[in-house]
């Protein structure tokens, strides 16, 4: 059989920034097909390495190579569009004018105006660009730096369709479990400069990552208990016997050495988050409000009311009017007509995805002790943190900032590290009322983990726009979904699974009536005539039974919570969200099995 040529590969790669080694003897090999998430904290290389494979960062040792004939793309986080006119110029840029309808089918599914003037052009509008330009050439290799940021939620679809179906090889940056979870199928992991593989894709990521350091602890507690061994016998032997014994002290030695020479783990941000005294149990009341601008119709006719601990997320295709809804509940915008009531004693905190709260000439030092939110009278080395003074160094570190980053300008931060200095800014301050903005973009993984743990435990009220499929299932309790351009809006109860599940039951009653008015079929006609799945349909018939798994889990460790007799009276807010959670998976489960049944008999009819 023949043997694959490899479509890129990595030999004995060293690279150190600032006197530290980035990675020492880092060797890899992607194939073809190779379908491969890249994971790793903030800050531990992923992009560094992702660029050396791109040939755009040179290591200090080591090899790169790439066969003859194949073929590399790289989605730049931001792109050079000098000398282009327009956001299509630049996307196609390296294709034949025969190839040119390549990017109008991926802006298309990405949602980007090729006619759009690169020098008006948002941030995100030039990474969706870039993107483009990447899908349209369709290199043998693609690799992707968080490709889903700046999309919304069908963008991420049809980018997760698309590479479903590609022949290609790619390499994956992603916070977005959901997404990684579908694409991949092996697993890179960067861990304190060593690069590990697990031929398995991120679904089996953690439990890998946690038995591997599993096996670690056990590793240096042995290590441990053998250098303190070893320790005591060179204290308490005999001297004369010392001079025969000196490989045993030499080993010793290079135990010691071992030891203080493993890098410990990084930990998780020591991150807090209080809510402050408690709002009126009426949040928001909005009642038949709509908003237009010229001709565009943002909202129509829409009621809502949130109360005290509710959990509300936001969905809907970018520029639907999702922050206008926002701006509109907070009173920073009037509806045309219809009117919003405020509760009493509101103490909102608020992360706005644009990054206004951060200049970006400032220093961090600054960033915090400049804020009159933050500021300690008195003491310039000091911030306010939910009313106790903490030093800034000591403060920074708990959001995982070293004390030389103290100093740095904000511009210089990552897109993680900027996103948790928002963070620390918002934890700082006493609230009742969190509005989160795509809080999710440029999180790892494990900050997402104890966010998603923070939220759970806030004893107030969220508001919350994201595209994270995964982390709105976790996390909301309500989804409002803005799904048109007719000012629609409808409110649903759970997270983003529940929403998914309960929009199809909806959908299936309105397709029967539509069947019943339609002509009959003549009665003749055989089954294997019966139309056949859709590809959305087949992949749905494909996803239903983990998602059925998952409810029916969910559920069990809910009928398991609310089988404590006391959990009413010792914790009623837990018990009241634990029993609506029921009854909304309830629900979802049962649409999902009806759907399930659906599927299948249109599947069986139609083969």
């Amino acid at each position: 059989m023949a043997t694959k040529i490899p479509l890129l590969q990595l030999s004995d790669i060293s690279l150190t920034f600032g006197g530290e080694p980035l990675f020492a003897d880092l060797s890899l090999v992607v194939q073809p097909g190779d379908r491969v998430a890249l994971v790793g904290r903030n800050g531990s290389g992923k992009s560094t390495l992702m660029k050396v494979m791109a040939g755009l960062v040179e290591s200090d040792t080591g090899t790169l190579v790439v066969p003859p004939g194949i073929s590399v793309g790289y989605m730049e986080q931001d792109p050079d569009m000098t000398g282009f006119a327009t956001l299509g110029d630049y996307a196609a840029s390296a294709l034949a004018p025969e190839d040119m309808y390549r990017v109008e089918m991926a802006g298309e599914g990405l949602k980007f105006d090729p006619s759009r003037a690169v020098g008006t052009a948002s941030g995100g509008e030039r990474r969706r660009a870039a993107l483009a330009k990447l899908m349209a050439e369709a290199p043998d290799l693609m690799l992707l730096d968080e490709p889903t940021n700046h999309l919304d939620i069908e963008a991420i679809a049809w980018l997760e369709a698309t590479l479903k179906e590609t022949r290609a090889g790619y390499v994956l940056i992603s916070h977005d479990r959901a997404f990684l979870r579908e694409l991949t199928r092996a697993t890179l992991w960067i861990d304190r400069g060593m690069v590990r593989r697990n031929e398995q894709g991120f679904t089996h990521f953690e439990a890998w990552r946690d038995k591997l350091w599993e096996e670690e602890d056990q590793s240096r507690h042995k290590l441990d208990r053998k250098i303190k061994s070893e320790g005591r016998w060179a204290v308490e032997g005999i001297s004369a016997r010392r001079k025969r014994n000196q490989g045993r002290v030499r080993a010793l030695q290079a135990l010691r050495a071992e030891r203080a020479g493993q890098i410990r783990r990084q930990g998780a941000a020591a991150m807090a988050l209080e809510a402050g005294p408690k709002s009126g149990k009426l949040v928001f009341e909005a009642r038949g409000i709509a908003k237009s601008y010229g001709d565009t119709q943002i909202l129509t006719n829409f009621d809502l009311r949130v109360q005290r601990g509710d959990r509300v997320a936001f969905v809907g295709p970018n520029g639907v009017g999702k922050t206008t809804l926002l701006k509109m509940l907070l009173g920073d915008e009037q509806p045309d007509i219809g009117e919003v009531r405020r509760g009493t004693n509101l103490m909102p905190a608020v992360f706005d995805q644009s990054r206004a709260a951060l200049d970006p000439e400032m220093t961090l030092w600054d960033s915090l002790t400049g804020d009159p939110e933050m500021r300690v009278s008195g003491k310039a080395d000091q911030v306010l943190v939910r009313g106790s003074p903490r030093h800034v160094i000591g403060y920074l570190k708990e959001f995982l900032f070293d004390e030389r980053q103290a100093r740095a300008k904000v511009k210089a931060l990552s897109g993680g590290e900027k996103a948790r200095l928002l963070l620390a800014k918002l934890m700082a301050k006493e609230s009742n009322l969190l509005v989160l903005d795509e809080p999710t973009n440029d999180l790892d993984i494990e900050t997402l983990d104890l966010l998603q743990e923070l939220l759970d435990d806030y004893d107030g009220t969220l508001l919350l726009v994201s595209h994270d499929r995964d982390f709105l299932d976790r996390v909301a309790t309500t989804t409002i979904a803005m799904e048109g351009d007719d000012g629609r809006a409808t409110v649903y109860a759970g997270g983003w699974s529940d929403y998914r599940a309960q929009r199809s039951a909806d959908k299936a009653p309105e397709s029967a009536k539509n069947t019943a008015k339609s002509k009959p079929k003549p009665a003749i006609e055989a089954p294997r005539n019966a139309p056949k799945l859709s590809f959305t349909e087949k992949h749905r018939l494909e996803a239903l039974p983990s998602e059925m798994t998952r409810l029916e889990a969910e559920i069990g460790k809910l009928e398991g919570l609310l089988a404590d007799a006391e959990l009413f009276t010792r914790e009623p807010v837990k018990f009241r969200k634990a029993t609506e959670a029921l009854t909304t998976r309830q629900e979802a489960l049962s649409a999902a099995e009806e759907e399930w049944l659906e599927l299948a008999e249109k599947a069986e009819n139609g083969t």
